[in-house]
This record gives structure tokens, C-alpha cells and sequence, in this order.
């Protein structure tokens, strides 16, 4: 059963503004940890992370809950490269989260779809 769908554009451009003007402060607001320490290892680093931030934006639509936090959504790739989704702090432990991240030089999009675990 779905329970929401979200999707979400960024301009890379723009992302990459706000992390030349408020610097390691935004980037330890939006995003975890690990997914700062996989960014590094990507080839285009601002394409990378406005998918991130493009898939968190999807994300927050889909669930719909106006308590949840940049840092509760994990945006991380799997083995096959995949990037799969985490719901952090115990908020998203009845749902499953699939998404899709695509980028190109100007443009980052992501969406989200969110079911109810069976």
C-alpha cells in the first residue's frame, strides 16, 4: 500500500552556493555523516550532493511529517550502486522507502515513493 509519493528538483548550482557560503555548517545541517564521507569519494561532487539534498526534499513530501529532520533521512548507495534510503531515529520503522536519483550538469531530481512494510 503506498502511502506517499514525493519528487524534488535542485539546482546543482544553487547547492553549490550555499555550501561556498555557509560552508561545513551547511553541510553538518542537511547531511549525515556517511553521506558526507561517500560524497567525497564521487567524481562530481555538487552534481552528488544536490541529488541528495533533491532526494531528502522527495522524501520529506512523500512521509509527509512535518517533525522529521535533514538528519533523519540517510541517503546512501547500496552494493550494485543503487541509492537507498534510511529513515534514522526510529520514525519510518512501518515503512519502506524506494528512490530514484538522476543528475546532470545543471539539474538534480530525485523522487520517493513510501509504502507500509508488509
Amino acid at each position: 500500500m503506498i502511502i506517499g509519493t514525493g519528487v524534488d528538483i535542485t539546482e546543482v548550482r544553487r547547492l553549490r552556493q550555499a555550501i561556498e557560503k555557509w560552508g561545513k555548517a551547511f553541510l553538518e545541517r542537511v547531511f549525515t555523516e556517511d553521506e558526507l564521507d561517500n560524497a567525497k569519494t564521487r567524481g562530481s561532487l555538487y552534481q552528488h550532493l544536490a541529488g541528495r539534498f533533491a532526494a531528502k526534499e522527495a522524501v520529506f513530501k512523500a512521509m509527509g511529517d512535518s517533525q522529521l529532520s535533514w538528519k533523519d533521512v540517510q541517503i546512501l548507495n547500496d552494493q550494485d550502486g543503487r541509492p537507498r534510503c534510511l529513515i534514522l531515529n526510529g520514525r519510518g520503522k512501518n515503512m519502506d522507502v524506494q528512490i530514484s536519483i538522476s543528475h546532470v550538469k545543471n539539474y538534480a531530481v530525485a523522487n520517493a515513493v513510501i509504502t507500509k512494510k508488509s
